[in-house]
């Protein structure tokens, strides 16, 4: 039988995880060594209604999002958005000592706070497990501080300036986090190169087979599925490496094939825009002029 779990509070992954209550009902943060789940199959899937940080080492399993897994043997930091659906594959050979924290926060408790809407903007909240933040010892000890102090003002006595402090130190979190993502981007050079590698070649094959005409421009999520990674992941690693998104890259090779067309047949514009995948060829005007300062025409005529 399939069984999702859904946990709508807090208290309601606490009381799941044979946890005490939550101090506060809206922020928690977990001792991940203290963490049973009560189950007796080798899967657990659940859905959450709030958001995690996780700071983990030596989970005895391995974390899904979809088909993509990942084995959490050595310090990363993951996060999660609400409503994000999780699979845990239970590994019962394996006997290991989990460590690490798990800091949850309710959407509510965000409300009316500067981090209320900005929180949607980080990326790494909709990147996937294998995408999580290796940290070095140096990082995980500031990230590991910043939780604990986080734990210390909610446990402390609840006043008109404990919310505002803890949403400083949840900021400090994400900033930091990001800072942390970006170096994880420039030291990982080799990985990173192999997968911009991919992406062209995606990108090219998709051209020449023709899919534009049939399918019309493929999406930074169709592009991302094919690499086997999150949208928001590639959309960082491209605009870090190149400065440049995943639509821009997109948009620049479409470009490079109406070059290609313009100046080896004579098909007129109307029939590259429509090979390309535009409805209409003024749109595909307007875009190889943004992108080249220069008409298709105009383009064309170089080389007659």
């Amino acid at each position: 039988m399939d069984k999702t779990f859904r946990f709508n509070s807090i208290a309601e992954f606490h009381s799941f995880c044979q946890l005490s209550g939550p101090d506060h009902p809206l922020i928690s943060l977990i001792d991940y060594s203290k963490v049973q789940y009560p189950i007796d199959d080798t899967e657990l899937k659940w859905i959450q209604n709030f958001y995690s940080i996780g700071l983990k080492r030596n989970v005895q399993g391995r974390f899904n999002y979809g088909q993509q897994p990942y084995d959490f043997n050595s310090g990363v930091l993951c996060f999660i958005s609400p409503l994000q659906f999780l699979r845990l594959e239970i590994q019962p050979d394996v006997q290991v000592q989990p460590s690490g924290w798990l800091l949850l926060i309710h959407p509510d408790f965000l409300w009316n706070t500067p981090l209320a809407a900005k929180i949607k903007s980080y990326d790494f909240f909709q990147y996937a497990v294998n995408e999580a933040l290796f940290l070095s010892e140096k990082e995980e000890t500031t990230i590991a501080d910043i939780l604990k102090s986080i734990e210390k003002e909610y446990q402390s006595n609840i006043d008109r300036f404990s919310q505002e402090l803890i949403i400083a130190q949840l900021i400090l979190l994400l900033t930091y986090s990001e800072r942390f993502y970006e170096r994880q981007f420039l030291t990982r050079k080799k990985s990173s190169h192999e997968l911009l590698e991919k992406f062209e070649m995606v990108l090219n094959e998709y051209i020449s087979a023709g899919n534009l005409l049939s399918a019309g421009i493929p999406t930074v999520t169709s592009i991302a599925q094919k690499l086997n990674i999150s949208p928001n992941y590639l959309s960082t690693l491209l605009r870090l490496q190149t400065q440049q998104n995943t639509q821009q890259h997109i948009q620049r090779k479409m470009i490079d094939y109406a070059k290609e067309r313009l100046s080896t047949t004579s098909l007129s514009v109307s029939e590259i825009a429509y090979e390309l995948g535009f409805s209409h060829s003024q749109s595909f005007s307007k875009l190889f002029k943004q992108k080249t300062n220069q008409s298709p025409m105009e383009f064309r005529a170089a080389f007659q």
